[in-house]
């Protein structure tokens, strides 16, 4: 009898602006749970959730699009990617102004994340972004970019 080996474990769900950030913290904080280094690395946990924060706030802010939020861990890097249906903005991180209230979520998701890559889709744009914990980023195989490309 052969044994298939999981590769990769992931979840999806959509949430509409009138839904918010909050339920899509709540919702990547439950998923997370289930996988075995979250309780090892509770910094890699907090970085992977305050990313959500900024990326479903920037496709219901300047995209005012339902964010799709998709969550893969391939063993080797948890992939956290937001979709929106605006396929004419492309994020870009700029400087915010002194004193502004907003203008620093894709620095911040830059900082936190291992890579960060934009994106099209289908209908729209992607921002993915990568997260390693503590010790997987020395494994032989383990890619450098998001996407899983070399």
């Amino acid at each position: 009898m052969r044994t298939l080996e999981l590769r990769a474990v992931g979840w999806a769900h959509s949430f509409p602006v009138t839904k918010g950030v909050r339920a899509a913290r709540a919702w990547t904080a439950e998923h997370l749970s289930a996988l075995a280094w979250t309780r090892d690395a509770p910094d890699t946990v907090h970085s992977v959730l305050l990313a959500v924060s900024e990326l479903v706030t920037n496709a219901h802010v300047h995209a005012a699009s339902t964010a799709h939020l998709v969550l893969t861990w391939d063993g080797g890097c948890l992939h956290v990617s937001v979709a929106d249906t605006d396929p004419h903005h492309p994020p870009r991180p700029e400087p915010a102004a002194a004193g502004a209230t907003s203008g620093r979520g894709l620095g911040i998701v830059d900082v936190l994340a291992d890579a960060v890559d934009v994106h099209p889709c289908a209908r729209g744009k992607a921002i993915t972004a990568c997260f390693r914990p503590p010790g997987v980023a020395d494994r032989p195989g383990v890619a450098d970019r998001p996407d899983g490309a070399p």
